[in-house]
């Protein structure tokens, strides 16, 4: 195995991507189609990777958000709770229309399953129950649901209860309930509940089985999640997530007329979110990347990448490769031998990396080419050291000769000033 040689040298290659690396100008010349128009009072689409808005309506108008409330609910949970934790219900007297669980008071589930009747079932008994394990009191929940906004930078956003039924005050505005979303798929768990079609959870009484309340989920295998939500007030509501080829955006429909629609609509806005995007190659397998010398051979070996980086990007994103590889390396080398890599970014952030082999072996070197080697550098040094005291000599001549002259041309000039005077010079 070889052992690299030398400083590493780390190459920067950038691409504005005015045209795409693989369709060419024509992609450059098309203009990027047009955000969709929806019915909702309002609506946001982000990319997850960068918090890029993508397409908006009123994102940050305050607007009753339904059961959305509970995005809160469930993060102060994970923030604050062990998920084993075994709670509690509280009595919970439920309106008519209500969504619960039908815990009876007393009954006792773990902080899991009680994440998961939140955000699947959407239970307002089940949300209550967190509340109270929480803090102790619904109340102190509700102040700790608005410090925590406020800790977020949720400027939009305050919270009277943590389930989310029609209150004043009870408010957000899209931006707000997309960064919180942001940071809860940020949490394994959240996201396995988020894109669950259903479960089944134990109390210490019996199991219930949950299907969830989103139908976009049930209909579109690249939806990841969220939330829905619905009341008088806030219309549907739903907070949602797909990811489609390395891509993760986060959609946030309020206000919208009907759950059909409300589905559509968000339907629409990741279909567009996604259209903004392109496959990109900028590492290709196989693609010579860096060319270090071989030791005492006057050849230099190419390194390959043993794979492909193929990333999605938007028309306005940088791509960035950095190259890691040594300058020089001494054999033997075995075909395929691992010696730097290549790392891709995009606006910054790591896209991908792959490993950078020898494109074929090399054998060390040999003992002539060793001796050559060794007899070339003293040469060379040899011929420096030369060629720099050739010039000190003349450098010094050059100043010798500059001081004669100088000496001259002062007694000369002391001469011509005694013959003015009509002296001579003793």
């Amino acid at each position: 195995m070889s052992q690299p040689r030398g400083a590493c040298a780390v190459v920067a290659v950038a691409w504005a991507l005015v045209a795409a690396i693989e369709a060419g100008p024509a992609l450059a010349a098309a203009s990027p189609p047009a955000p969709p128009q929806l019915g909702a009072t309002a609506w946001l689409l982000i990319d997850a990777d960068d918090d890029e808005t993508l397409a908006s309506q009123a994102p940050s108008r305050p607007l009753a958000i339904a059961s959305a409330t509970k995005l809160m609910t469930a993060y102060l949970a994970l923030e604050e709770l062990p998920l084993g934790r075994d709670l509690a219900a509280p009595a919970y007297q439920a309106l008519p229309a209500e969504s619960i669980l039908g815990l009876r008071e007393g009954e006792r589930v773990t902080v899991r399953d009680l994440l998961y009747s939140l955000i699947l079932a959407s239970a307002n008994d089940g949300a209550v129950t967190i509340a109270e394990g929480v803090s102790g009191s619904v109340s102190g929940f509700v102040d700790e649901m608005n410090d925590t906004a406020g800790a977020l930078g949720l400027g939009d956003t305050s919270y009277t209860n943590p389930i989310g039924l029609d209150a004043p005050g009870n408010r957000s505005s899209a931006r707000d309930l997309a960064t919180l979303a942001d940071e809860l798929m940020e949490n394994r768990l959240f996201r396995e509940i988020a894109d669950s079609t259903e479960a089944t959870i134990a109390t210490d009484q019996r199991t219930i089985e949950i299907p969830t309340r989103n139908t976009l989920l049930l209909g579109d295998p690249t939806v990841t999640g969220i939330k829905t939500g619905h009341t008088l007030e806030a219309g549907y509501v739903l907070v949602g997530s797909a990811t489609r080829d390395d891509v993760d955006l986060i959609s946030v429909v309020l206000g919208a007329p009907s759950e059909a629609a409300r589905d559509a609509e968000t339907s629409r806005l990741l279909d567009y979110g996604f259209s903004l995007y392109e496959r990109q190659t900028p590492v290709r397998e196989g693609e010579a990347i860096a060319t270090p010398e071989l030791a005492d051979q006057g050849e230099s070996l190419d390194l390959v990448a043993k794979d492909q980086v193929r990333i999605a990007v938007r028309r306005d994103q940088r791509i960035e490769t950095e190259v890691d590889a040594p300058e020089e390396v001494t054999g033997p080398i075995d075909r395929g031998a691992r010696l730097g890599n290549v790392v891709v970014t995009v606006d910054g952030h790591r896209a991908g990396s792959v490993a950078l082999v020898a494109a074929r072996a090399a054998e060390a070197a040999t003992f002539t080419e060793k001796v050559r080697s060794g007899i070339a550098a003293p040469l060379a040094v040899g011929a420096l050291v030369v060629v720099v005291i050739l010039i000190g000599i003349w450098l010094l001549r050059r100043r010798s000769g500059r001081t004669a002259r100088s000496e001259e041309e002062r007694m000369r000039t002391h001469e011509d000033r005694l013959r003015r005077r009509g002296g001579e010079p003793e």
